[in-house]
């Protein structure tokens, strides 16, 4: 170091290594040298960076020499990465078939190297198409850590979207799933809705981070943003759901009625179905379940092992837990208004106990499970299966 004596074309320069093929080797005036790979052994490198000599360590990967008068430079400075490892791609939010592709991202671990000289760099979607995944910017660090990709685009089907990266020679391919709501279901806000997990770390379980229909995540427990949609039990999202949906008083003999209105009864079993069925919403694979792929209604037993986790049992409670679950209100059964807007909350779970279905509510005073009728219209919070 402190040398500053030029470096000549085509001669090698004694005591420095000049490229990186192998120690001594002539460097070509303003010629690329490529062809570096991972692993190759070379000794300490020094540069001339126009006004200062910089020390290399053997090792370096993906870097491109050339030179240029006296200078000899770097056309491309990336920093050995020594591995990368999508096994251990951490997801946030989920990719749905036709919906822009809002708030997805996943993280890869890696170690070794500068991810920064990596930025902005995309590559497009096979399996899956209409996807791209972008390397964020200020999401990586040099040493080990994790890349951050976003992904933008609309899926165009049901799979997993693949992703094959190249990290400073290290490749691996990132894999995304992509879900879908039932077919035919209607959405009565700006599209369907988002899909993005929240865990409950005293159950362990993980849900949808927002009711089914809802446009965000509560920010308090009268966020009418948050509230969604209000289903009679055991209906697909075939538009029903919809807080201004007409209404119709003629029973559907058949799982699903075929049209978008509210059913309203006022007579026992106060069900929109006769004869009922107790079997529409039970598992992923429910006849009628609402929720995306991979998500369903939850059980009484888990709706139960959620309120025990709150440190309250009312509407504080259920709004400072993980769900952050709003008071949505209820549709009546009767005329099919809708009440109780900000004051209670009402949840659907997926069984039926005899004739009536037992369904999850709380407001300001307390939290409880009790009977309800299927006719009733009440919010959906999925559960990942």
């Amino acid at each position: 170091s402190g040398q500053t004596s030029a470096i000549t074309a085509n001669t090698a320069k004694v005591g420095y290594t000049d490229a990186l093929v192998s120690a001594n080797t002539d460097v070509v005036a303003n010629t690329a040298k490529t062809g570096i790979t991972n692993g190759t052994t070379l000794n300490q490198i020094m540069y001339w960076n126009g006004s200062a000599w910089v020390t290399l360590n053997p090792g370096i990967n993906g870097q491109v020499l050339s030179i240029s008068g006296s200078v000899l430079s770097w056309t491309t400075l990336i920093g050995l990465v020594n591995s990368i490892n999508c096994g251990s791609a951490t997801n946030t939010g989920t990719l749905i078939i036709g919906i822009v592709a809002n708030g997805v991202s996943s993280s890869v671990a890696y170690t070794g190297g500068n991810g920064s000289a990596y930025n902005g760099q995309a590559v497009a979607s096979t399996g899956v198409t209409g996807l791209t995944a972008t390397l964020a910017a200020g999401s990586f660090t040099t040493g080990t850590g994790n890349l951050t990709y976003t992904i933008t685009g609309t899926p165009t089907a049901a799979g997993t979207a693949n992703f094959a990266l190249n990290i400073g020679g290290q490749t691996c391919t990132l894999t995304l799933p992509t879900s879908t709501y039932p077919a035919g279901s209607v959405f009565c806000a700006s599209g369907a809705t988002a899909i993005v997990d929240v865990t409950n770390p005293a159950t362990g379980k993980t849900w949808m981070d927002r009711n089914l229909g809802a446009t965000q995540v509560a920010i308090s427990s009268t966020d009418a943003n948050s509230y969604g949609d209000l289903y009679q039990w055991g209906r697909i999202g075939d538009g029903h759901q919809c807080r201004t949906s007409s209404t119709r008083s003629a029973l559907s003999t058949i799982d699903n009625p075929g049209h978008s209105d509210f059913i309203t009864i006022s007579s026992s079993p106060n069900d929109w179905r006769s004869p009922q069925n107790a079997n529409l919403w039970q598992g992923v694979n429910g006849i009628n379940n609402p929720c995306p792929s991979g998500y369903r209604l939850p059980t009484e037993t888990e709706l139960n092992a959620e309120r025990s986790s709150w440190s309250i049992s009312n509407s504080s409670g259920a709004f400072a837990s993980p769900l952050k679950l709003p008071m949505a209100g209820y549709r009546h059964k009767n005329t099919g208004s809708i009440g109780d807007v900000g004051n209670a909350g009402y949840y659907w779970q997926s069984l039926l106990s005899g004739t009536s279905v037992r369904r999850f509510a709380f407001d300001s005073a307390s939290a409880n499970l009790s009977g309800s009728y299927q006719a009733y219209g009440f919010s959906v919070r999925c559960i990942k299966d």
